[in-house]
């Protein structure tokens, strides 16, 4: 039966549903393809391609993920469009929620998920995965630029078992060798075993994700590397874009593109509003 649905109330046109994957929808599926059914996938700020990634991995792999999403203990298999609520304190996401967390329950009992993923931004992020949400500039008393504070990403980057670093801008402003200050410590100078001394009990930042490409970090020197180039991205673009210097495999793999069951999914029932199909910086 044909949608009767006018275009632009859930329905796009057949161009729209026919274009290719945007940055930030290249970006919503890469983290997705990491994510594993049974896991507790913590959104956080509810930010538009995190929140698509929990939801793509819940809606295509992971039945069984606990998704918390708008301060909700959500199951949303079953949902035909998952409205969007820019507030993670939102109230209105109580209508499909299993459960709804007070923001200081849900910080106080972070400490008990081992199998927890966590989605960590920055207004810099250095090569050895650090994150600053602090402020730009060497004087504390007088920033150039002042953020929002690390608003919980400290103890969200410890206490989940692993995390993802996210931007959406892929700059030499953002992508720095050195952050002028950590609000989530990655892996700190590089030292061998830092993580383990500080009592910081799991693997730390996987991946960090942006625009053009998915950088991961060496083994042993923990250094950001690079893991795959997004389709069309050429490897020079990344390099003068990116404020450090960065190890390049030999060929680049390429960062697989959503499949068209899982881009029907993330543009019919994630992101009918096309908010990842907007332009990505970098």
């Amino acid at each position: 039966m044909p949608d009767a649905r006018p275009e632009g109330e859930g329905r796009m046109s057949q161009t729209a549903a026919e274009a290719p994957a945007s940055p930030f929808e290249l970006m919503a599926t890469a983290l997705a393809h990491d994510l594993e059914d049974g896991e507790w996938v913590e959104v956080g700020a509810n930010l538009p391609v995190p929140r698509a990634a929990a939801l793509l991995a819940h809606l295509t792999h992971g039945p069984n993920m606990t998704i918390m999403l708008a301060m909700t203990k959500a199951y949303l298999r079953d949902e035909p469009l998952i409205e969007e609520f820019e507030l993670i304190t939102d109230v209105r996401a109580q209508r499909w929620a299993e459960a709804y967390y007070p923001h200081d329950r849900l910080l106080s009992e972070m400490r008990f998920r081992r199998r927890g993923v966590f989605f960590c931004g920055g207004i810099q992020i250095d090569q050895f995965g650090n994150s600053n949400l602090i402020g730009i500039g060497h004087d504390h008393r007088r920033l150039a630029f002042r953020g929002p504070g690390a608003i919980g990403t400290c103890n969200a980057t410890v206490h989940n078992g692993r995390y993802h670093l996210v931007t959406n801008e892929h700059s030499a402003r953002v992508l720095v060798e050195r952050c002028d200050y950590v609000s989530a410590l990655g892996f700190g100078d590089g030292t061998p075993g830092l993580r383990e001394e500080l009592g910081l009990g799991n693997e730390g930042p996987r991946y960090i994700v942006t625009p053009l490409c998915v950088f991961d970090f060496h083994l042993e020197t923990h250094r950001a590397r690079l893991r795959s180039l997004h389709p069309g991205v050429e490897l020079a673009r990344v390099v003068e874009h990116t404020g450090f210097a960065f190890e390049v495999p030999d060929p680049v793999p390429i960062t697989p593109a959503p499949s068209p069951h899982e881009l029907s999914i993330l543009r019919e029932r994630i992101d009918a509003q096309g908010r990842l199909r907007g332009a990505a910086a970098g």
